[in-house]
């Protein structure tokens, strides 16, 4: 009988073997050459199942615990199954090291039309609020405690105070916490067009507070360790002018002239009147003890400086620097920050640890109203239509918003952690 050409069957255990063996059904598949001379029934139905499951060699032949194979397809499986390197017999190749991800900045926040801006003093940050929703649309990472903040006169730009020096709250040993850090002092220039932080310019040791001139050209800065107040040229970046004033230094306002900036000295309890003109101290003004801001009628004609540990206002004759009276407040008040309504009718001053908003006549010198804000508020704004007091509680980790007609707390926003000062700003 003539000889056949058709291969001879195998039956072969395919389940068992490819089991015990480390190469996935993956390399069968890639090594389907092998077999692709055999025309059985079990080399179709194995290489059905290769396709069908790809790298799962045990399920690749569940269920066929045999099947018929030609000798060249055994030995070609079983070649495969029992090797432990890949086709060819070279060991495969490692996979191609993933180069690493280029860090995506983040997409800048949209700027709202009217904003509502507060430093967060431990978490490092600029929370970003929109006034028309009342809900944070986004953050700014600024540096170290951020926490004294101004406009530009034209909106376009924030400032913001910038220092290494470690948090000494109420307390605190000073001896146990660490050295600063200077490199982080400096005023932050937030571009409120681009929505990022700009730059940093230099600011003299420990900034906490500062002003912007009415051209906009300079910022002024309350240097507290150092006890001086710095000027710093807003287009060349460059310190141009310091003053030495009292210990602790702290609020920054410019005259509505513009020609003198007044700075407060908590250690000393005065106020320091820089004369921009003659570049000198013109004279310090004892105020009450720990003095924290400063707030001018419209006209200019009159100065309240709060005192803190005092639990009063000091009225200044801005013309002839010279104290008019003390007001006094209710006892436990702290008065700490201020801001005088544009037509200089009303007062508003925040009480930190005696959690109140005050609200003060000016033309009578008392106070007419007051509303619990929430725990420690410092910074204080009002919105453009002066419907409204914005206060940053630092405790609280929030904003409240306080109606000025019913005199309520209506809402409170959350934002970082350490929530100092806040401005509005409504974009041109």
């Amino acid at each position: 009988m003539p000889a056949s050409n058709a291969p001879s069957l195998v039956h072969v255990p395919l389940l068992g073997a490819l089991d015990d063996s480390n190469q996935t059904a993956e390399s069968i598949k890639g090594c389907g050459a092998d077999v692709a001379g055999d025309t059985g029934s079990g080399h179709a139905m194995a290489m059905s199942r290769i396709r069908e499951h790809g790298s799962n060699r045990r399920q690749l032949f569940m269920g066929m615990s045999t099947i018929n194979l030609s000798a060249a397809t055994v030995a070609a499986i079983f070649s495969l199954a029992i090797a432990t390197t890949g086709c060819g017999g070279a060991a495969p190749a490692p996979p191609a090291t993933q180069a690493a991800a280029t860090p995506v900045e983040p997409a800048a926040p949209k700027i709202p039309a009217v904003g509502l801006y507060v430093t967060n003093e431990s978490s490092g940050e600029l929370t970003i609020i929109d006034a028309a929703s009342l809900a944070p649309v986004g953050t700014i990472k600024l540096g170290k405690r951020p926490r004294g903040i101004a406009a530009s006169p034209d909106g376009s730009r924030l400032y913001v105070a910038l220092s290494g020096s470690p948090n000494a709250g109420p307390g605190v040993d000073e001896k146990t916490l660490p050295p600063p850090d200077r490199s982080a002092d400096g005023i932050g220039v937030v571009d409120l067009k681009q929505g990022k932080l700009l730059k940093v310019l230099p600011s003299g040791t420990d900034p906490e507070q500062l002003a912007v001139s009415h051209d906009g050209t300079k910022v002024f800065i309350a240097n507290e360790d150092a006890g001086k107040a710095s000027v710093v040229d807003v287009a060349t970046g460059e310190i141009v002018e310091t003053f030495k004033i009292g210990d602790e230094p702290e609020g920054v306002s410019v005259e509505p002239s513009g020609n003198r900036v007044w700075v407060t000295s908590e250690e000393d309890g005065a106020v320091f009147v820089l004369d921009l003109v003659a570049h000198r101290v013109a004279k310090a003004i004892k105020v009450g003890p720990r003095p924290r801001s400063v707030a001018f009628l419209p006209d200019g004609s009159r100065a309240y400086v709060p005192s803190e540990n005092g639990a009063t206002l000091t009225l200044i004759d801005v013309k002839g620097l010279r104290p008019l009276k003390t007001i006094a407040l209710a006892a436990g008040m702290r008065p700490m920050g201020t801001r005088m309504s544009a037509d200089g009718k009303r007062l508003y001053v925040t009480t930190g640890r005696s959690k109140m908003v005050l609200i003060l006549d000016t033309a009578t010198n008392k106070v007419i109203g007051s509303i619990e804000a929430g725990p420690r508020p410092w910074g204080i704004t009002l919105s453009p239509d002066e419907k409204t007091i914005y206060t940053a509680n630092g405790p609280s980790n929030d904003v409240s918003v306080i109606d000025i007609e019913t005199r309520a707390v209506t809402k409170k926003i959350p934002v970082g952690r350490g929530p100092w000062g806040v401005v509005v700003v409504k974009q041109p």
